[in-house]
């Protein structure tokens, strides 16, 4: 149905509350890049609204430190447009401050917690190849 697939990957190190915090952010990443993602309110049977969704499947994936790096550089290489986490971001409060946490380091020497993408399929499966469906 879909010829684009959305792949949140989280490294698998993390804390439960990191882990869902990353996913939310980069969630919001991929959806802000593209706002025709954004479906419709939705409406219960007595009439109740509720904010829309995105409108296609997305995956989560965890991969380790080092498949991460991979995966990114793997992104970095192919073009793709990327949302990213590093881990100083746990730390800040708001996006002033993650922008900069993330401007003061390299490309290369970037500390990694997640990454969402958004691409057609078979690009996405090639970047992220060797994360595991998230447990």
């Amino acid at each position: 149905m879909f010829e684009t697939k959305i792949a949140i990957v989280v490294r698998d190190d993390l804390l439960t509350w990191q882990k869902l915090n990353v996913a939310a952010f980069l969630t919001s990443g991929v959806l802000g890049a593209d706002e025709s993602l954004l479906g419709e309110d939705y409406v219960d049977a007595s009439g109740q609204t509720y904010r829309p969704l995105i409108v296609q499947p997305m995956i989560v994936l965890a991969a380790d430190r080092d498949l991460l790096v991979k995966i990114h550089r793997r992104g970095v290489d192919r073009g793709a447009s990327m949302a990213i986490y590093i881990e100083e971001m746990f730390a800040t409060g708001h996006d002033a401050a993650n922008r900069a946490a993330v401007k003061s380091r390299p490309t290369d020497d970037l500390n990694l917690v997640g990454l969402g993408l958004r691409d057609d399929k078979k690009t996405v499966d090639k970047i992220v190849k060797g994360a595991k469906m998230h447990p």
